[in-house]
C-alpha cells in the first residue's frame, strides 16, 4: 500500500472529535494508535482491543504521524555518548537544511547557526 493510500484512511472533520484526526469511519483518534504503540501495544492487541480497525488503519496512523513529524518541531534534547560538538550542531540544523541533507548529502547548503 502506498503512502498515500494509507493516507487516505484518515480523516479530519470538524464536527467529528474536535477535527482530530481520526481514522476514516470511526472515531479513534491517530494520536490514540500512535500511544498505544509507543506505550508497547502490538499492532495484534490494538487490533484486538478496537476490532472495527484493520492493520492498514494502524500503519495508515504511522504514516500520518511520521508526515506531521516532518511538519513541526519537536524540542528533544540530543545526547551524543562522545562528541557534544556533533550534538549541537546536529540540534541547530533547520529543517530545510535537514532535508536537504537527507535527500541530497553532497549538494547541502547547511543554515548557520
Amino acid at each position: 500500500m502506498t503512502r498515500d493510500e494509507l493516507l487516505s484512511r484518515i480523516s479530519i472533520n470538524p464536527d467529528v472529535c474536535g477535527g482530530q484526526p481520526c481514522v476514516r469511519g470511526h472515531r479513534i483518534w491517530v494520536s490514540l494508535v500512535l500511544d498505544l504503540l509507543a506505550s508497547g501495544s502490538s499492532v495484534h492487541d490494538i487490533l484486538d482491543n478496537y476490532p472495527g480497525l484493520e492493520e492498514a488503519d494502524v500503519l495508515a496512523c504511522i504514516a500520518y504521524g511520521a508526515e506531521m513529524s516532518r511538519e513541526r518541531h519537536v524540542d528533544i534534547r540530543v545526547e551524543a555518548a562522545g562528541d557534544r560538538k556533533l550534538a549541537n550542531a546536529a540540534s541547530r540544523l533547520s529543517e530545510r537544511s535537514f532535508h536537504k541533507v537527507w535527500d541530497n548529502p553532497d549538494d547541502a547548503e547547511y543554515d548557520k547557526p
